[in-house]
């Protein structure tokens, strides 16, 4: 494991930093600027057509391991009699054997053969076609409208499979889209069958589920409109499972054990297509079991194992079956504490655990069919770190892959002989490379050059290192950004930028060790940012993650405060002069922060803040903080409504007006509540906008935030 940066090399480093003379701007450093571009690293896009390395450019296609161009968008334009709309970033080679790549638009798919010079398929798609799901193998598409899920026929017949969706808007009833507020792994609402006949479904009733009113100020007279919310301890959403057999046109609805409310989570198919696995938790979270269905029948055929959990349980990730062996599978579970791979016998239920250690697998990226393992990510070198491995189902023996070092992301050939692995660390902007799965041999693809160094932008310094936790034992580690031009005997103002909830991690040993655009721009007009996971951040382990569970804001404040003590520790820290920004679960924190411990923080800004846990939904809130009805004090206890009174500091409340995800109730009964008391936050709202600020909106909020320090903090 790395171990803590010293700051005698920081202060070298930082100042032997030759301070640029071209300053950055918002507009270089978020995805909404118009000069953002300017600032990304080169990229190569490559996707895999079996087992052969396929680079899309701009305006051709090459086979990469040749070294030779298949065709050109012209080529393309012209085979099709008309032009087609080609995009690089998600071009397509379906079929290993067969020389046809899939071009999409919005109104028609097409195969196109490269070497014949032909169009070989097309396909329509029905206007107003969303949720669309094709499978290769049969060349049907699932699609939805208005509620009602179809099915188009790769010979173009359009089969309506539903007909109770909701077709006036309320969404009462919904087919085929995300259920449970996409938690538990859950992104989607179809799952074809491997040949492709036969589709699973998601059937969703929210007509029990109270609505929360938003108002659309976009109409010559405001409207309203709602959102079904089911807030923790009201009533939840109903979820069935379908099955629609193209041949038959007939559907079979799984007979779900259970009850009504319990998540339905993680759908996965047998390889011959007779079996559907369900993973099936109880609403109160604390009880797991893998059901497997006949889908001809729907009746459950057994209950292959359970998991429970005084805390919770949380399946995350399906069944993947071994492609040399449809008896087994491998499943993911943190039973020992941390995600690991296990091998599963579908007949028997039995286990056996593939990985193991301290650590966490982040993501099975797949199968080398012929040496019989799996490829996997994991931080087993340090949590921050994100690299490749094999590990064979036999044996257990892992094997390292490639680089190991930074963070990386995969996709698998066919075969699974060979990855592309894309990869960054602190001080690598990106790398790709092809790596051999068998002996982790990589062949470097790219190798980009540093996009501010190259174009004389003022960098700041930024390093990573560690700090003990409130319990004194557990490591936490940190991001420190220095101000550009860093001086040891001046004293700089700080801000602490805080998320801190579930499923989210800050610091990564990614470039520039994973800072925001926004900390750079802060580091140019003289602050220093500070960035610490706490407890209950991800990819820790369940211990580290559960340390929150049913008092959310407590340990992960008290984490921050032992970052905000290391931080004034440091002699070049103005400790009158530290702020706090957050956005969401960060938005709770920072309101937290500010109204808990009043005088720590001079200015605040939280963006999105969850205020009161009994206003947010069932299945997030429930799972971390039980229901108001069985968990009344830790509701109590982490409210902010009867903290309003502590606020001491400038507080800016941030919030899209139309948030679905944090619904507006949070920030403006805190205002309230904060009128109540005779203090005084400050509100901004964004109309029209969501939980998160697109585009344009996007530079308009961070000059707003940054705005706010300039004048409470500097």
């Amino acid at each position: 494991m790395m171990k803590n940066s010293t700051f005698l090399t920081l202060f070298m480093c930082a100042c032997m930093n030759v301070v640029a003379q071209k300053p950055l701007t918002l507009e270089h450093l978020l995805g909404g600027g118009n000069q953002y571009h300017q600032m990304v690293p080169e990229n190569k896009y490559l996707t895999w057509w079996g087992n052969t390395a396929i680079e899309t450019r701009a305006e051709e296609v090459a086979d990469l391991d040749a070294g030779k161009v298949l065709f050109t968008v012209e080529d393309l334009n012209q085979w099709a009699g008309k032009k087609i709309a080609y995009s690089g970033h998600n071009t397509k080679f379906p079929y290993e054997a067969q020389p046809l790549v899939l071009v999409s638009s919005a109104k028609e798919r097409m195969l196109i053969d490269f070497r014949q010079h032909t169009v070989a398929w097309t396909q329509q798609i029905p206007e107003g076609a969303a949720n669309q799901d094709w499978n290769a193998g049969s060349r049907h598409l699932a699609f939805t409208i208005k509620g009602n899920l179809y099915v188009q026929t790769a010979d173009d017949k359009t089969l309506q499979v539903t007909t109770d969706g909701s077709t006036d808007g309320s969404e009462d009833i919904v087919y085929a889209t995300s259920v449970h507020r996409n938690e538990f792994g859950i992104e989607k609402g179809t799952f074809w069958s491997p040949d492709g006949q036969k589709l699973a479904f998601y059937r969703m009733d929210q007509s029990m589920v109270p609505s929360y009113p938003q108002v659309d100020i976009t109409t010559r007279i405001a409207t309203t409109y709602t959102d079904h919310y089911p807030m923790a301890g009201e009533r939840s959403h109903e979820v069935k499972v379908g099955v629609f057999d193209v041949a038959s046109r007939t559907t079979v609805w799984m007979d779900l054990v259970g009850e009504k409310e319990d998540y339905h989570t993680n759908i996965s198919w047998a390889p011959d297509g007779k079996t559907l696995y369900v993973f099936e938790l109880n609403r109160l979270q604390n009880h797991m079991r893998l059901m497997a269905y006949d889908v001809s029948t729907g009746r459950p055929l057994r209950e292959l194992l359970t998991e429970q959990s005084d805390k919770y349980v949380e399946p995350m990730n399906g069944l993947t079956f071994l492609p040399w062996d449809s008896t087994k599978a491998i499943m993911q579970s943190q039973r020992d504490g941390y995600n690991h791979l296990y091998l599963l016998d579908v007949n028997t239920g039995q286990l056996r655990q593939l990985t193991s250690g301290q650590w966490v697998v982040q993501q099975m990226v797949g199968f080398n069919a012929r040496q019989k393992s799996v490829v996997y990510r994991s931080n087993e070198r340090d949590p921050r770190y994100s690299c490749l491995y094999a590990v064979s189902v036999k044996t257990g023996k892992t094997t390292p892959l490639g680089d190991q070092e930074g963070v990386h992301y995969a996709t698998i050939s066919t075969d699974g002989s060979r990855v592309i692995d894309t990869w960054s660390s602190p001080s690598v902007p990106r790398s790709i490379n092809l790596v051999e799965t068998a002996k982790g041999r990589p062949v470097n693809v790219l190798t980009a050059a540093d996009p501010w160094k190259e174009q004389g932008f003022s960098i700041p310094e930024i390093t990573s290192g560690a700090i003990k936790a409130d319990d004194g034992v557990t490591d936490l580690f940190f991001r420190m950004v220095l101000p550009v031009g860093f001086d040891p005997s001046k004293k700089y103002p700080a801000v602490v930028y805080v998320y801190g909830g579930p499923h989210a991690h800050n610091v990564q040993a990614s470039w520039h060790w994973g800072m925001r655009g926004w900390e750079a721009y802060m580091a140019q007009l003289g602050y220093v940012l500070f960035i610490l996971d706490n407890r209950g951040s991800e990819w820790r382990g369940l211990a580290f993650e559960q340390a929150t569970w049913h008092q959310l804001g407590v340990v992960e404040m008290k984490d921050q405060l032992r970052g905000v003590e290391y931080l004034k520790s440091q002699p070049w820290v103005d400790s009158e002069r530290l702020g706090v920004h957050g956005w969401s679960f960060g938005g709770f924190m920072t309101s937290s922060l500010m109204c808990t411990y009043p005088d720590v923080f001079k200015v605040g800004v939280a963006g999105g803040p969850v205020i009161d846990w009994k206003y947010y939904e069932v299945m997030y809130g429930e799972r971390y903080m039980g229901t108001p009805q069985n968990n009344p004090e830790g509701y109590a206890s982490t409210s902010l409504l009867d903290k309003a009174g502590n606020l001491k500091g400038r507080l800016q409340v941030i919030l899209g007006y139309n948030d679905p995800t944090c619904v507006p109730q949070h920030s403006l009964s805190f205002i309230r509540a904060c009128e109540d008391a005779g203090t005084q936050p400050d509100l901004f709202l964004y109309p029209g906008q969501g939980h998160n600020m697109y585009g344009r909106d996007q530079i308009h909020l961070h000059e707003r935030i940054t705005r706010y320090f300039e004048d409470y903090l500097k």
